[in-house]
Parts: structure tokens; C-alpha cells; sequence
């Protein structure tokens, strides 16, 4: 599958500056992250270290992720931004994963896990978008969720309403999430909504790297 395959590929994205007294290699830190962050599961990726003779355990990976604080880099001016939001499950509650994702190269430009949905949650995630992201002239697309349009009518932000086409690229990448937490065999059971959403800002940042 792709996403393995990407297993091998370069990991200069993820920066270990959160590194103080850690005793693993900073390589195999590394592997590590991007294996867990890539799809494997927490035990998974535990027996590949351990081949490689690196003996860690499965706290000392969720806590390199979470310490790494990775998210999608800051600074792009897309024409087109994709927006939508879906259920994501923590702890038997729902969740609702705003995404905003540029079209044209299937890059994720910001990612938030709400309580619920309203316009005003709505109009925050596009306030913090428009503080990483050029976006004033962007057009946005939408489906007919009436809480996305008020909010970009508020914002003052163009958008249109699309069902299908450029907009699929967000929902491709709702169902790749899906399809991960899914066989991570209920990942995000047991933790706070912070630590879920701090995993999804670093799947995206693998998402964005190059190959």
C-alpha cells in the first residue's frame, strides 16, 4: 500500500526538538513516529523497532508523537480550499474533525476535533486557518451545510456550494482517517479529545510530506 511503502521514504519532516534526555536514536525515534503516524499500530510498530534492536515501549511511542507537536506547515495560498466536517468517535462520544484541504495537491491545511458544530465553532477553525494560510481570495467549497455558509458569509470569505468534484478531496481524506483509527483497534479509546486531535495534526503533517 502506499502509505507503507512511505515507511522507507524520508523523515526530515519530523522535527525532534522536543528531544532532552531521551536514550533511543534520534533515527529510530523517527522511524518510529512516522510508523505509528503512517498506519501501524502502536504494537506493530514496537516489533520493527525491536528487529532493529531498539526495545521501547508502547507509552514511549504515543509519547514521542505527542511531544513532537506535529502539524501541517503554515504559509500556503491555495485558489481552492475544500471544507467539511465528520463524526470521529473518542471514548464511545462523538466528535466532530473540521478539515480544510486543498484540491488541487491534496494537502491538509488545518485540522480541529469540536464538541459539536455550530457556525460559531465554524468561524473559529476559519479564523485559525486564515492565521497559518493566505486564503483572502481563495474559494471555498462546500456542501450545503447551512453553519459553513454563514460562517464564510460572516468571514467574508467566497465560497460555492459543490457536492462532488474538487470537494471529494476532503472526503477522501476523512475516509483514510477513518480507515486508520479503525484498524488501530479503537485508538482513540482511553484518551482525552486533545491527544486525539494532536494525533490527527500529525497524520496530516505525514500526509503532506513529500514521498
Amino acid at each position: 500500500m502506499p502509505e507503507i511503502a512511505r515507511l522507507s521514504g524520508s523523515t526530515d519532516w519530523i522535527d525532534l526538538d522536543f528531544v532532552e534526555r531521551e536514550r533511543t536514536p534520534e533515527r529510530a525515534m523517527k522511524l518510529g513516529i512516522q510508523m505509528h503516524v503512517a498506519g501501524l499500530s502502536l504494537s506493530n510498530t514496537i516489533s520493527i523497532l525491536d528487529n532493529l534492536g531498539v526495545q521501547r515501549s508502547r507509552k514511549a511511542i504515543h509519547d514521542w508523537v505527542q511531544k513532537a507537536d506535529l502539524q501541517p506547515v503554515s504559509g500556503k495560498s491555495p485558489n481552492q480550499i475544500a471544507v467539511d466536517e465528520t463524526v470521529i468517535r473518542i471514548n464511545d462520544q462523538q466528535f466532530w474533525l473540521y478539515a480544510a484541504a486543498n484540491p488541487q495537491t491534496n494537502e491538509i491545511l488545518h485540522l480541529r476535533l469540536f464538541s459539536t458544530t455550530t457556525t460559531a465553532l465554524t468561524e473559529i477553525f476559519l479564523k485559525e486557518l486564515r492565521q497559518k494560510h493566505d486564503v483572502e481570495t481563495a474559494v471555498f467549497l462546500v456542501d450545503g451545510a447551512k453553519h459553513l455558509r454563514a460562517a464564510l458569509q460572516r468571514a467574508g470569505l467566497r465560497f460555492q456550494t459543490e457536492r462532488h468534484g474538487n470537494r471529494n478531496a476532503v472526503e477522501r481524506i476523512f475516509r483514510e482517517v477513518k480507515r486508520r483509527t479503525s484498524s488501530f483497534s479503537n485508538c482513540f479509546s482511553h484518551v482525552e479529545p486533545k491527544t486525539a486531535e494532536n494525533w490527527l495534526q500529525s497524520f496530516a503533517r505525514w500526509h503532506n510530506a513529500p514521498n
